[in-house]
């Protein structure tokens, strides 16, 4: 009788680097979910207004977009390795740079410093992915990919919840008077000044403490024995790569769905907060919301690479976009507290869909992978012009989210439309990987 041998997701012999290798996906989660939150805390302790307190996050996409395909061009030149230990310097040196930026108090010093840790992070998912999809029979390589992304929501909670506690409970420019009103703003200038310095340590503190960890990473992974795989490492001419990868329909719509998915992520983990202020919810009994879309993420996550392994990944695509579509239709249209309920489980839907998207358009590039990649995290730019679009939908009939109403629904509400869409663009992208690209493999 024969019998057929099942290929390990992660085979004993690169174990040690899978792990090693896998902690870098929850190193820069904490960072992008550390960082989110900290725009509001600029915003206080600098009294910046709302534009000028977005220039976070646009240094922070600015940084991923600007990065990623010199971190393929340097992986091409050298190895994963070498990309990864870049990685890990910028990352490092721009964290460890708030220390100077809040000597300084200067805010341009600060999105300097964030500018260079977002190109540390470029660095880190342009190389790092394709890394964990190299490790490993090809079969394998979205499940294998899946897995290791289950660790990006890990540290993307866990930088929430020390933005929550250990900085933004803490600063002295958020106090309040029994009345609901800001003290800071009723102080003399040098008393504002005293307490500016003090929260501006308080803001530096977790970034060089980050900054100190991911030097230890740095020295861990430069003495490690790291795998290479000869076949998908080998330097390759970049204009021709890339015009082997846009001429293939799988891997240019796979671009395009990231960058939708991407958007529709941002976009209902941003404005879940306004969300629940239409319900009259409190902003900081709302993070609890935004707490429990990270907890849901990642038990979808958990759930869809076990699924993975005996349903197509196009076809789980398929599932997880129309499941997340039904939730949206739910955030917009259900009533109450039945809404944002429905708007955090979406979170479960889209858990899969960053690997998985991933995963397939890369799937059989070999080579041209290291330059796919960067494309790809570049789509990431997504989760910044998409979510500015919504925020224009909600300044239609005012600075309010209530102020006009659609379909009988809020602006806030109808607002979701846009990730639906989102998330239509990316089930019709596994149903195409299902019915089409698989079928051709």
């Amino acid at each position: 009788m024969k019998t057929t041998q099942k290929i390990p997701v992660v085979s004993k012999s690169v174990l040690i680097p899978f792990i090693l290798i896998t902690s870098l996906f929850a190193l820069w989660g904490l960072a992008n979910d550390m960082t989110n939150p900290m725009v509001r805390g600029f915003q206080k302790v600098l009294e910046l207004s709302n534009t000028q307190a977005s220039l976070v996050q646009l240094a922070f996409y600015g940084g991923y977009f600007t990065m990623a395909i010199p971190a393929a061009l340097f992986v091409n030149r050298f190895s994963y390795k070498k990309g990864v230990l870049l990685g890990l310097v910028l990352y490092a040196v721009g964290a460890l740079l708030f220390y100077p930026a809040a000597a300084k108090e200067s805010y341009g010093f600060f999105l300097a410093a964030l500018y260079i840790l977002t190109f540390g992070l470029a660095f880190l998912e342009t190389t790092s992915n394709p890394y964990i999809l190299s490790m490993g029979a090809e079969e394998t390589a979205t499940q294998r990919l899946n897995f290791a992304q289950m660790f990006n929501p890990v540290g993307s909670i866990t930088g929430l919840l020390i933005a929550q506690n250990f900085v933004l409970g803490a600063l002295q420019s958020d106090d309040t008077n029994a009345d609901g009103t800001p003290i800071f703003d009723t102080l003399s200038e040098s008393a504002k000044a005293v307490i500016r310095t003090s929260d501006l340590e308080i803001i530096r503190n977790p970034y060089v403490i980050l900054g100190i960890v991911v030097a230890l990473f740095f020295v861990l992974i430069s003495v490690i024995k790291m795998p290479q795989n000869k076949h998908q490492e080998t330097k390759v001419n970049f204009v021709d790569s890339v015009k082997r990868l846009w001429k293939q329909p799988k891997f240019a719509f796979g671009v395009f769905a990231q960058a939708f998915y991407v958007g529709a992520q941002i976009m209902c983990w941003t404005y879940v907060y306004q969300y629940a202020e239409t319900l009259g919810i409190d902003a900081k009994s709302a993070v609890w919301y935004g707490l429990a879309g990270y907890v849901v993420f990642l038990t979808g996550r958990t759930i869809g690479t076990a699924l993975m392994s005996k349903i197509d990944s196009g076809k789980l695509l398929m599932f997880f976009g129309i499941g997340g579509m039904l939730t949206l239709v739910g955030a917009i249209f259900l009533p109450g507290m039945l809404g944002i309920y429905s708007l955090v489980a979406t979170s479960l839907f889209m858990s899969i869909m960053f690997p998985t998207i991933y995963g397939i358009a890369l799937e059989g590039q070999g080579e041209d992978a290291k330059f796919g990649a960067a494309f790809l995290v570049m789509a990431i730019v997504g989760g910044a012009l998409l979510p500015y679009l919504q925020g224009y939908m909600l300044d239609f009939g005012g600075v309010g989210y209530e102020d006009v109403s659609f379909l009988g629904v809020s602006e806030m509400r109808f607002s979701f439309v846009l990730s639906l869409l989102c998330l239509l663009v990316v089930a019709i992208y596994g149903h195409r990987t299902y019915k089409i690209y698989h079928q051709e493999r």
